[in-house]
């Protein structure tokens, strides 16, 4: 019920990997900053009260509770406030918000300079063809807010990012390192595909169930996963029809999964530039 007063829009991470692709076809870098307490900087547009913190409690006024003039973290609101200022801070200064993508930003300046930028949160990433447009947003957002300049991207959701003048490769092998330890799988024997061609999986299977709450932490980690592994998409699309009531072959084949990730943790997509 309270939709509209707690949520804060986060770019999708389809849009980071255009953004990517983008980068590495016109040569360009992509810069990453850091809002430090990003949460703090956001302005409260109802009154929230919140009882003295503890050590700090005033004696004789142990009744009396303190008054938030800006959001906390722990506040439902807190990353609605924040995405509101940063959102008009940056159409203020002529930095146009994507209809179809809200936490995509571009400006284009009469020189052909572009800017894009792109939001998640307190991170944030940007690309383009003009150094002094990187510079001139550099100045304008720490004059703002208190900004860690990260300097070329590198990491970014969990996906390692490596640029270099042959372009762009973007990988999870840390990630896959943790999903196959998680589940205990980091010593299993790699598997050369990621799923049996001949293995038919049906609802109606006979095998026992399964704990659904595993299976389903599985699968949601291998789907995120494919965001850098589109050889491994066929087969996490199967596995996931059967979250509802999962069974033995059905973790047989989310696991095989996990074999198949094993002997292949370093790979990734790459992003050739285009040679004129």
């Amino acid at each position: 019920m309270d939709y509209d007063e707690v949520f804060a829009p986060v770019a999708r991470i389809d849009t980071v990997r255009l953004i990517v692709a983008l980068t590495a076809h016109h040569g360009w870098k992509i810069i990453q900053m850091d809002v430090v307490s990003a949460y703090l900087n956001g302005y409260l547009e109802e009154d929230v009260y919140i009882e003295q913190p503890i050590g700090y409690v005033v004696k004789g006024q142990e009744r009396k509770v303190c008054k938030l003039n800006k959001a906390l973290y722990g506040l439902k609101q807190g990353a609605r406030t924040w995405n509101g200022r940063i959102d008009a801070y940056l159409q203020k200064h002529g930095y146009m918000k994507s209809p179809h993508e809200y936490a995509l930003y571009t400006k284009v300046e009469k020189n052909d300079g572009i800017m894009i930028i792109c939001l998640y949160v307190d991170d944030m990433i940007f690309t383009g063809n003009n150094p002094y447009m990187y510079k001139e947003f550099k100045r304008m957002m720490m004059k703002e807010f208190e900004m860690t300049d990260l300097g070329e991207l590198n990491y970014f959701l969990g996906v390692e990012v490596k640029q270099s003048e042959d372009g762009i490769f973007i990988s999870q092998k840390k990630y896959a390192e943790e999903i196959l330890k998680k589940f205990k799988m980091e010593n299993s024997k790699p598997i050369s595909t990621p799923a049996d061609p001949w293995l038919k999986l049906s609802k109606e299977s006979k095998e026992g169930a399964v704990d659904s709450t595993l299976f389903k932490s599985l699968v949601g980690s291998l789907r995120y996963l494919t965001f850098t592994r589109p050889d491994i998409m066929y087969a996490v699309g199967v596995v996931s029809r059967h979250m509802k009531k999962p069974k033995e072959d059905h973790f047989t084949a989310a696991k095989r999964i996990l074999r198949y990730v094993n002997g292949t943790r370093g790979h990734g997509l790459k992003y050739p530039p285009v040679r004129s």
